[in-house]
């Protein structure tokens, strides 16, 4: 697929350029984002590079991954990252990262339903999934504003810096944001 720029009320969603290598970098360098997401720790300008370069090209070229860098619609510094990653029999995992100067404002759980408005009706996605290791609260206060339904523990369920983590999973449905599904959905009677 092409890569795509999507917007919301106050956000562009943009595949990254190179221009982009010093303000990923400089973002990963917050101790907060090495801890609680998969990128390397220590974090280097080759890493960025990688990153900028091949991964995320990488991704768009092979249907895989889908990554945006998030700015400010009228323009401005570099806020966030968020993607959409390895699809399962229609599902789609959400993954994201926020500067740590720009968190708090809300701009992460906008570019969520962003992207889950994107995924449902151009990707065909059946649901959107998230997962983060058990105690990364603020990543989990995210997906519970754009109306994600946490739906348990996973053990082990996270591979991140060699060492396997209980991980959070949750998951929003077309359903959820009065959405049509590609597919009819039987829910389990309780």
């Amino acid at each position: 697929m092409e890569p795509v720029t999507l917007t919301t009320e106050r956000l562009s969603l943009r595949t990254f350029t190179p221009a982009d290598i010093d303000e990923a970098y400089a973002a990963c360098q917050d101790p907060d984002i090495q801890r609680w997401t998969t990128i390397p720790s220590p974090y280097s300008r080759a890493d960025a590079e990688g990153f900028v370069l091949r991964m995320v090209p990488d991704g768009w070229r092979d249907d895989t991954e889908y990554t945006f860098a998030v700015r400010p619609l009228a323009g401005g510094p570099l806020l966030a990252a968020a993607s959409l990653h390895h699809p399962r029999s229609g599902a789609w995992e959400v993954g994201f990262w926020t500067a740590k100067e720009h968190r708090g404002r809300g701009y992460m759980a906008e570019v969520v339903l962003g992207l889950a408005g994107w995924a449902f009706t151009d990707l065909r996605c059946t649901r959107l999934e998230w997962r983060a290791e058990v105690g990364n609260t603020g990543s989990r206060a995210v997906v519970e504003k754009a109306g994600f339904t946490v739906e348990g523990t996973l053990r082990g369920g996270m591979l991140n810096k060699g060492t396997l983590r209980d991980s959070w999973v949750g998951a929003l449905l077309p359903s959820d944001l009065a959405l049509p599904s590609y597919l009819p959905y039987l829910p389990a009677k309780n």
